[in-house]
């Protein structure tokens, strides 16, 4: 039979493949995840994405906002990015059990309109994920996202966590540092206008 020989083709070209990422740890496991549209289910075309990891929010570039539950995490950047972050002891029974049983995850995204509310893209996440990153998020616009834990039955799925944010448009924080600017010049051409009176009253005027 010819195919052992072939078999053990196909596992020396995986071996020898090239790492795609060569700053990626290559067991680390990928992200799978599908994108469907309108709120709708996933059934766009299965994609992957490394897992950011170590990624810390700090206080110039981001802002992060809590599920009430603690396992989710929305890090809103200052471009306009959502970085969505998440762990599972805050779900169920700890780990192993709960990741033997999880089958993956459900984001659901929806965003306050004027007079009413519109569903975002719904995504279909891998077991592996445990970080996604919205793109474009729209600026003055209230978000509210949901993950949902997917398991294996008779296991009952777990609660999900939500988190609402707004992201603040660019066009408000170009605004906001631009006044910051132009008043602080103004408050400084006020004192040094304050001291050369000063110094005038004192020294050149006669009593």
């Amino acid at each position: 039979s010819l195919l052992p020989p072939l078999l053990a083709l196909l596992c020396l070209g995986a071996a020898d493949r090239p790492n795609p990422d060569p700053d990626r740890d290559p067991d680390e496991p990928w992200c799978p995840y599908k994108v469907g549209g309108d709120g709708a289910a996933a059934e766009g075309r299965l994609c992957f994405r490394p897992p950011a990891r170590g990624f810390q929010c700090s206080a110039r570039g981001c802002r992060s906002h809590r599920s009430p539950g603690g396992a989710l995490v929305a890090n809103v950047l200052r471009n306009g990015s959502v970085l969505l972050q998440w762990g599972l002891r805050h779900w169920g029974p700890p780990p192993p059990r709960f990741s033997a049983a999880l089958r993956g995850f459900a984001l659901n995204c929806s965003w306050d309109g004027t007079y009413t509310r519109f569903p975002c893209d719904s995504v279909e996440l891998g077991a592996a994920c445990r970080d996604y990153l919205l793109g474009e998020a729209h600026g003055s616009v209230r978000y509210r996202l949901c993950l949902q834990p997917r398991v294996a039955p008779p296991r009952p799925a777990p609660p999900a966590q939500c988190v609402e944010f707004r992201v603040e448009p660019a066009a408000m924080r170009d605004i906001v540092v631009a006044m910051t600017a132009v008043g602080g010049s103004i408050c400084v051409m006020l004192v040094f206008i304050c001291l050369l009176v000063a110094y005038i009253t004192e020294n050149l005027m006669s009593p």
